[in-house]
């Protein structure tokens, strides 16, 4: 009999054991869970200097957060990893998320949420040598022409962007219309922006938009020219955002806010002019941009040699930045519904999109909000006024999109 109580005790024991060992593995899956490094994704171009620099400066570290920064080879490559969870976040195309919840840039419905904007300007559409001599720096008016007469002559004109729908593909149509092009006569392709300037060498595209540091690069190799940066198209323009996972905006909600907070003091770093050689040079390394780091400072800087013997163009104030006081950082729906309005406007969409409720759905405008007012960082009292283009003065009204799309050129 005392035999048999001790195994019964002994069992007793082990069974215990093995529940508390289950209960502590159970509780540090829970945890790790919890914790687990945050994943951004970035593309190599100069405006990734936010998530960039957040991490090299140890700022990520300062708020408490671990977060793993990997380099991505497209977009469409950061969409998918954003709505599968393999990011929780990245440097984005502002208005990616739009594209593809309306089904212009992926399956419609798919939501991606922006937490803040990262930067405002510093694109450039870039032409190819052939348009050398015949198309000056910001020469609009010849634009059409010498399209014309490269489509009589061979058949054909090619254009690149980045992602459809995406702001480089926006920037481009714009650039067409108020040039004059009809769109339909021009071949509109996808490169992701590192392969820009090799494709345009070897005769791929003959013209393309895209963010620094590549239309520099192509100017600095002879490839091509800058004919106009985006800047002179939409000054302040909205470009890149931190675009977050749906699930991991909901669930981990503190840990965004942390995250936020650094690149948020990675934006205002940036925009102090004696820190953007460090900046050029840090980018510029292999695991980042991989370019020439003086043509990163230089456009940095405003600093724009544009080729074809164009000479230099400078821009101060209006060349890339990444704070601005708070003005570039709060995400506005205004901006939201003007993409999607192009959308419609160059027949991406037969119909008009719930503009008004895209938005409200897709922008963490109220986190950004709270980020923002912790940091002091004053937010800006514009969302929903009416604007205009600095080349394209159609009013759009975002409380009115269709008034717009009436008389805005196609």
């Amino acid at each position: 009999m005392k035999k048999t109580t001790q195994k019964i005790a002994k069992l007793f024991s082990r069974l215990m054991l093995a529940g508390l060992v289950t209960l502590v593995s159970l509780t540090s899956i829970t945890t790790s869970a919890q914790g687990d490094p945050i994943k951004l994704g970035f593309i190599p171009l100069t405006d990734c200097s936010p998530i960039v620099m957040a991490k090299e400066l140890g700022l990520f570290k300062k708020y408490g957060v671990e977060v793993i920064v990997t380099k991505e080879s497209s977009w469409a490559n950061v969409r998918d990893k954003i709505l599968t969870g393999e990011l929780d976040g990245a440097h984005c195309l502002y208005s990616m998320p739009f594209s593809v919840y309306t089904g212009v840039g992926g399956k419609a419905g798919s939501e991606m949420k922006i937490a803040m904007m990262l930067n405002s300007n510093g694109q450039a559409i870039t032409l190819s040598n052939d348009f050398c001599g015949k198309v000056g720096f910001k020469d609009m008016a010849k634009v059409a022409p010498v399209v014309a007469a490269k489509l009589k002559a061979e058949k054909e004109v090619t254009f690149a962007m980045t992602f459809p729908g995406g702001t480089h593909d926006l920037w481009l149509r714009n650039w067409l219309a108020i040039a004059g092009v009809n769109q339909k006569t021009s071949k509109i392709i996808t490169i992701p922006p590192p392969q820009m300037v090799a494709n345009m060498k070897v005769g791929n595209m003959d013209g393309f938009c895209v963010g620094e540091p590549w239309g520099g690069v192509a100017a600095m190799q002879g490839v091509g020219f800058t004919q106009i940066a985006t800047q002179d198209i939409w000054k302040d323009h909205p470009e890149k955002a931190l675009v977050v996972n749906k699930d991991f905006a909901a669930k981990r909600r503190e840990d965004l806010k942390k995250v936020m907070k650094a690149i948020l003091e990675a934006c205002i770093w940036l925009d102090v002019p004696a820190n953007r050689k460090k900046t050029a040079d840090i980018i510029g390394r292999a695991p980042y941009v991989n370019a020439n780091n003086d043509v990163i400072q230089d456009r940095l800087n405003g600093e724009y040699n544009l080729g074809c013997k164009l000479g230099q163009k400078i821009y101060k104030g209006d060349q890339m930045v990444f704070h601005k006081g708070g003005l570039v950082n709060f995400p506005r729906k205004s901006y939201a519904i003007w993409a999607m309005a192009q959308y419609v406007r160059f027949g991406y969409l037969k119909e008009a999109p719930n503009y008004k409720a895209i938005a409200d759905k897709l922008i963490l405008q109220d986190l950004y909000k709270e980020v923002a007012a912790s940091m002091k960082v004053k937010v800006p009292a514009d969302d929903m006024k009416p604007f205009s283009l600095t080349i394209d003065k159609t009013v759009f009204n975002p409380a009115n999109p269709a008034a717009y799309l009436k008389v805005v050129r196609k």
